[in-house]
């Protein structure tokens, strides 16, 4: 089995902190709660949290931690960033074979201001590197899986380039499209969405492609789940945050809750999700089982800070699973 994650990579700087203020602004359908801070202030951090991030990043350690071999095709700056990218692949076997190594240019950098109170964050991210992604299709000859996520700069020529070669090859596909794709060309997202054996997205998500396709996106979530799968997907999978998942195969619904956690940051839980329920498709588990991994593995991620350090191992999400509790509806 030969299991690529396509997307972003970065470093990730996590500033925890109470002073802000959360500010409801109702009137902003787009932002309807802001972090506020006073200009000019200095604020101390009393502690700061390193991670490896970025959506390929992400999803390409919750896979190699479950046991299946995977490879990230990104690109990182030839700066000390990169090279600590990189040093964190080789630490988590990832596969560096596909990772594009761009001359004069930065690599990703997020600093992350996470609100103490809620877990929830503000990221100020610059992808220069990512942006700058190309695919060699040929290098995807041999591949049996490729995850698809958070495409920047060019991504509907990338993903054109990715799904001519694993239609012409029978290669499968995992497709979790960024906001700003469905934003830009909700079409486009459909089509692919439609090419894929697993489309892994959260609820606002759903109802923004449903929004701008003229669909209807009213109903509860089963409602929303069917019109998703309509695109023609094998199986789709829909978070709600607190709310927990639900998936479809066409032949059944089903929803699994949460486990209750005390969340210290919410950054990286739909791509521990995601790598959870690639990681446990692959292996051929049920539809049950997909959504029970995809959820032991975002919660316990929200328990740390930054999207790596609490993805499980297999044996740890053995255990995790047992906790999740799963309604076919």
């Amino acid at each position: 089995m030969k299991v690529i994650c396509v997307g972003s990579t970065s470093k990730d700087i996590f500033f925890p902190t109470s002073e802000g203020q959360v500010v409801d602004t109702p009137e902003d359908l787009e932002s309807q709660k802001k972090f506020v801070f006073e200009l000019g202030a200095k604020y101390h951090i009393s502690d700061r949290f390193e991670s490896l991030g970025g959506c390929a990043a992400n999803q390409a350690t919750g896979i190699s931690r479950l046991g299946i071999p995977v490879s990230c095709y990104t690109s990182v700056g030839d700066d000390a960033i990169g090279k600590w990218i990189q040093e964190e692949f080789s630490k988590e076997n990832i596969g560096q074979d596909l990772v594009n190594i761009e001359p004069d240019c930065l690599s990703g950098l997020s600093d992350i201001i996470v609100d103490k109170n809620s877990a929830d964050r503000i990221i100020f991210s610059n992808q220069e590197a990512s942006e700058r992604l190309k695919i060699d299709s040929g290098k995807l000859e041999g591949v049996n899986f490729v995850s698809i996520s958070d495409l920047s700069g060019d991504w509907k020529m990338i993903i054109n380039e990715i799904t001519d070669m694993t239609e012409k090859n029978g290669i499968k596909i995992s497709f979790s499209p960024r906001y700003t794709n469905i934003k830009d060309d909700s079409k486009k997202v459909s089509e692919i969405a439609g090419k894929s054996e697993l489309f892994l997205i959260n609820k606002d998500e759903a109802i923004e492609i449903l929004e701008n396709l003229d669909m209807d996106a009213s109903g509860d979530e089963t409602d929303i789940i069917k019109r998703i799968k309509d695109f023609g997907m094998k199986i789709v999978a829909i978070t709600d945050g607190e709310r927990g998942a639900w998936g479809f195969d066409g032949k059944e619904i089903i929803h699994a809750e949460i486990i209750s956690v005390n969340a210290v940051d919410a950054t990286g839980a739909g791509d521990a999700f995601a790598s959870g329920f690639i990681a446990a498709y692959l292996k051929e588990k049920s539809l049950e089982e997909c959504l029970k991994w995809g959820i032991a593995n975002g919660c316990n991620a929200v328990n740390y800070y930054g999207g790596t350090e609490g993805l499980l191992k297999e044996e740890e999400m053995m255990e995790k699973t047992k906790e999740v509790k799963i309604e076919k509806i």
